[in-house]
């Protein structure tokens, strides 16, 4: 049995559990790294697969194109403008009160979503919806623009905005990004957009403006007024004098290479929250009606 004096003292024993809890510690440190280690390697080995779907908006797309052909049909039938702004305009008046209800209430947004969810994008849940800036973008171009030009302006919004989405989406990652700003003049392009949109929505501006004057404008039986004709050229409400210098081939040519431009660059530009549902249009008719103006202008000094 031994003595009293070799018992451990209580600083000898405070040392050992320090040692032990040290040792502990350091096993713990090294299990973690052997296992970061293995499991680095394991996903070196399996890499984590990346979900690459693309969500094409079918439903969204197919309401926003319809309104085009249903431009169109109102055109060849010599559908009234002035109807056509009262019902838009009617729906607004019912649009915008659920707009601001459905985003001050949750459950009213949720049943909101059950009804047409399937036509919004995910950042139109907590926002206003893009249906409203839709109908506001196509009534002002309505009411401020001869028709002709209001309404190649809302086919252009159904379809070049479909076809730059739908292209940008197909080809956009094998074509490189649209710069900054556009080059002169200076205007901001959104840093997602790609040249395969862009190239898309001008290829579209540029077939509907020829299409629509060259062989859908006459169909109309209320042709007098025209903004430009195969014939005649630039209207008598653009030229001071009658003049056909920007009339047949030379004529559609100068409005197809420019509308399709323009509606480029309109689709591609970066206008802060401000959404293209209702710039795309105004700005593409705005163009036009300058670009008439400046054609008839032309004509009238050249001859």
């Amino acid at each position: 049995m031994g003595s009293l004096s070799d018992a451990p003292t209580i600083d000898e024993l405070v040392e050992e559990a320090d040692a032990q809890v040290v040792a502990r510690e350091a096993k713990k440190q090294s299990r973690a790294r052997n296992g970061s280690a293995s499991s680095n390697t394991r996903n070196k080995k399996q890499p984590e697969k990346v979900d690459n779907k693309i969500d094409w908006e079918i439903p969204r797309k197919a309401l926003h194109s319809s309104i085009g052909f249903l431009t169109l049909y109102l055109w060849t039938s010599d559908g009234s403008r002035d109807y056509v702004v009262m019902a838009l305009g009617s729906a607004l008046a019912v649009l915008i009160p659920i707009d601001i209800l459905r985003l001050r209430y949750p459950s009213l947004e949720r049943a909101f979503e059950k009804c047409v969810g399937i036509l919004m994008r995910d950042s139109e849940k907590q926002a206003s919806n893009g249906v409203i800036w839709y109908i506001l973008g196509v009534n002002t171009v309505l009411v401020t623009l001869p028709l002709d030009i209001a309404v190649v302006s809302v086919v252009i919004l159904s379809w070049a905005d479909t076809a730059a989405s739908t292209f940008g989406r197909l080809y956009g990652r094998f074509t490189p990004r649209l710069p900054a700003r556009v080059p002169i003049l200076g205007l901001p392009l959104a840093p997602r957009k790609s040249l395969a949109g862009f190239v898309a929505a001008a290829i579209t501006g540029a077939a509907v403006a020829v299409g629509f004057w060259s062989f859908l404008a006459p169909l109309r039986e209320q042709r007098p007024g025209l903004s430009w004709t195969w014939e005649g050229g630039v209207g008598e409400a653009f030229a001071d004098s009658s003049s056909k210098m920007f009339s047949g081939w030379t004529g559609i040519a100068t409005i197809g290479v420019v509308t399709g431009l323009v509606t480029a660059i309109a689709e591609a530009l970066d206008l802060g929250s401000i959404d293209d549902n209702l710039t795309l249009p105004i700005i593409t008719g705005g163009c036009l009606w300058g670009l008439f103006k400046i054609l008839g202008w032309l004509g009238g000094v050249i001859s």
